[in-house]
C-alpha cells in the first residue's frame, strides 16, 4: 500500500499528530511519498520505518498510489488537484487549518479515520471539477478546478463588462468586479460569500455568481453542469485575471473563456457517517439560539 502525503507547513503543536498518523499507516503501508516542501517541514521530526520517496511539489502523484493525505486547510485541499489529476486516486483531507469544510478530519479523528482508511471502512465522495476548455494553454495540462472559476479585474479603478452564454444561448451583461463560475463543491466558498447559493455535492449543477455587480437586480443563477459556458470580457483595462481555485493567470481582454463540467470527477474520501447538511450546520454555525 503506497500512501502519499501533501501538505504546508503546519503549526509545530501538529507534529505529534503527524508521528501518530505516520505510526498508524505504517501498520499496512509499504512506502511514502512526500512532497518536497512538506519533506523538509517535518523530516527533522518524524522517523519513518517505510521507504519514503520525495516529491517535487508540482510533479503528479503516482497512478498506483492508494491514496493521498492532505494537511492542512481547504485550500490545501483544492491544491491537491493539481497532483492527483485525472487518476482518480482519491484524497483524504486532514484539517490543521480553522474551518474546514473539506479537509473535515480534525486532529482527535486521526485514529479513528486512519483505522477506517486501513480497513476500509469509508466511502468515496465524488465531486464534480471544472475544465477550462479556450483557452487550452492558458494553464498547461492542469485546466481544471474542484471549486471555482473566477474573472476578477485587476484595475481597483474601474469595472469590468462580463457577458455570459450558456450553450450559446445569451444570459446577461454583468457590470461588476468580477464572476464565478462555481461547482456544488465549490458553493460553499468564494461564491457564497458573495451571494450565492448553497448547493449540495451530488447535484448536477454550476452556480454562475457576479462579484459586487452594478446591476442590482442581478442575481446568482444555477445551471445544469453540462453547459457549455462562454465568457466575454470588456472594459477599459487591457487585461484581468483568470483564477481556477487559487492558481491565477493574466490574460488579455479579447480573449474568450469557455469552461464546462470536467470529465473526470474529485474523489474525496469519507469516514464515518456521512452528513452534508449537518457539516454546513456546525461550519456555519446554523441554528445558534438557546431556543434552539
Amino acid at each position: 500500500m503506497k500512501i502519499a502525503f501533501f501538505g504546508r507547513a503546519f503549526d509545530p503543536s501538529f507534529f505529534d499528530n503527524f508521528r501518530l498518523l505516520v505510526h498508524l499507516l505504517e501498520e499496512k503501508a509499504t512506502s511514502f511519498q512526500i512532497y518536497e516542501s512538506l519533506y523538509n517541514h517535518i523530516r527533522s521530526y518524524v522517523q519513518f520505518k517505510c521507504p519514503v520517496t520525495v516529491l517535487a511539489d508540482q510533479s503528479r502523484t503516482e497512478p498506483d498510489t492508494f491514496c493521498l493525505i492532505s494537511l492542512g486547510g481547504d485550500g490545501t485541499l483544492l491544491d491537491t488537484i493539481t497532483l492527483v489529476q485525472d487518476t482518480g486516486i482519491p484524497v483524504l483531507g486532514i484539517n490543521t487549518g480553522r474551518l474546514g469544510f473539506l479537509s473535515a478530519i480534525s486532529s482527535e479523528e486521526i485514529s479513528f479515520a486512519t483505522n477506517s482508511l486501513l480497513t476500509g471502512d469509508y466511502t468515496i465522495d465524488k465531486r464534480a471539477t471544472l475544465q477550462l476548455v479556450e483557452p487550452d494553454n492558458l494553464f498547461g495540462s492542469i485546466n481544471y478546478a474542484l471549486n471555482e472559476l473566477t474573472v476578477l479585474k485587476r484595475d481597483n479603478a474601474t469595472m469590468i463588462t462580463i457577458s455570459v452564454y450558456v450553450d450559446d444561448l445569451f444570459l446577461n451583461t454583468y457590470w461588476a468586479d468580477g464572476l464565478i463560475v462555481a461547482t456544488p463543491t465549490g458553493s460553499t466558498g468564494y461564491s457564497l460569500s458573495c451571494g450565492g447559493p448553497i448547493i449540495s455535492p451530488e447535484s448536477r449543477n454550476l452556480v454562475i455568481t457576479p462579484i459586487a455587480t452594478h446591476n442590482l437586480t442581478v442575481r446568482p443563477i444555477v445551471i445544469p453542469d453540462h453547459s457549455l459556458v462562454k465568457l466575454k470580457i470588456t472594459g477599459r483595462t487591457q487585461d484581468y485575471l483568470v483564477l481556477l481555485d487559487s492558481r491565477s493567470r493574466p490574460l488579455n481582454k479579447t480573449t474568450e473563456l469557455v469552461v464546462t463540467r470536467a470529465g473526470f470527477p474529485m474523489n474525496l474520501i469519507c469516514v464515518g457517517q456521512k452528513d452534508f447538511y449537518k457539516t454546513i450546520r456546525n461550519k456555519l454555525a446554523w441554528g445558534l439560539d438557546k431556543r434552539n
